[in-house]
């Protein structure tokens, strides 16, 4: 198939319009059979549930095209069981996982020829999503909602790429105890919006959320989850109920284990500690990891000893393994990678 003329190895993780996106509509109690539409506007009443009450949840993986030129995703099942959780979560209606894998096959070879080609350092980012599209003026949940999916071509998720990140302790909360920040909704991310941007402003790439019941452990970023490594090459990522479980987390846990043979804890991560490791990285689909340099806590500077100038060995390990089962370059678990079929 003959891909689109972009520049494959200089696109920025930015929103691209391609030729298809997936839609369909929740109504009388029944989602219908969903369509592929080239349509890329949606038309709304002023007072949907959506605009007046934030009621939506979104998800997000990618294709890739791998080294004998198949197109893949990656779990995305996981995916789809993550987005019913998070629609029960907000009171809206599931939207069936085995659909969720049709509705990923269909736009996805809709739209084959916007997959970069193997080697350029891109990927394929599929966006599904819901929202409650009916009228809703009393806070309640809506009675209609719309299911969506689009893709579009993406390079990395940082500017530069895998250089180390700096960081800081943000005095902000990205989620109350109890709260929905276990759940993948819009509202967590609205709430993040501005602790980013005063971070971008003080020459941050990101925010360290704490817990915001004491204050004193480590919980995530506003978009990724965060992985350590002890100085004696043990991984250790933060346990917490309103840490939102991220695939690339469990996967690269998987790896740590399975392929590295590496000892792995998932526990609660006190800020105090953090001095302590000898690496730390950010996880998630956008960027799968990134290392961390520098934390900076309210002046205090930790420096961990992988340093500012590249990413540390065993994150280097961790990420070459599992972009390396993604690019069908290592054999991958059973089940893990999910082909395309494209006519």
């Amino acid at each position: 198939m003959e891909k689109k003329n972009l520049d494959w190895a200089n696109i920025g993780f930015s929103y691209i319009q391609t030729d298809k996106r997936y839609v369909s509509h929740y109504k009388d109690g029944a989602w219908d059979e969903g369509v592929l539409t080239s349509d890329a506007s949606i038309t709304l009443s002023e007072c949907a549930g959506v605009l007046q009450y934030a009621q939506t949840c979104f998800e997000g993986l990618k294709a890739y095209t791998t080294e004998d030129g198949r197109i893949v995703t990656f779990r995305p099942d996981q995916n789809a069981k993550r987005m019913v959780n998070s629609a029960k979560g907000l009171e809206m209606p599931p939207f069936p996982e085995e659909r969720f894998l049709e509705a990923v096959e269909m736009t996805v070879a809709a739209n084959a020829a916007y997959v970069p080609p193997y080697g350029s350092g891109a990927t394929l980012y599929i966006r599904p999503y819901m929202f409650g599209s009916s009228p809703v003026i009393g806070v309640k949940p809506a009675e209609q909602y719309q299911f969506r999916m689009f893709v579009t071509p993406v390079g990395p998720y940082f500017k530069g790429g895998a250089r180390p990140l700096t960081i800081r302790v943000s005095d902000f909360d990205r989620a109350a105890p109890r709260g929905t920040g276990n759940i993948k909704a819009g509202l967590n991310y609205a709430m993040s919006l501005h602790a980013i941007v005063s971070a971008h402003e003080e020459g941050y790439d990101e925010n360290m959320y704490l817990d915001p019941q004491t204050r004193t452990k480590v919980e995530e970023t506003g978009g990724a989850n965060f992985l350590f490594v002890t100085r004696d090459n043990k991984i250790v990522t933060p346990k917490s109920n309103s840490i939102l479980p991220s695939i690339t987390r469990r996967s690269l846990v998987h790896v740590a284990k399975e392929y590295l043979g590496m000892e792995v804890e998932e526990r609660e991560v006190l800020l105090s500690e953090v001095k302590d490791f000898a690496e730390c990285g950010l996880c998630g689909t956008a960027a799968v990891i990134s290392p961390v340099g520098k934390i900076v806590d309210h002046g205090t500077e930790i420096c961990f000893p992988s340093g500012m100038e590249k990413i540390g060995s065993v994150t280097q390990k961790l990420y070459d393994t599992l972009t390396g089962i993604q690019m069908g370059r290592i054999e991958a678990p059973e089940g893990w990678i999910h082909e395309i079929p494209v006519k």
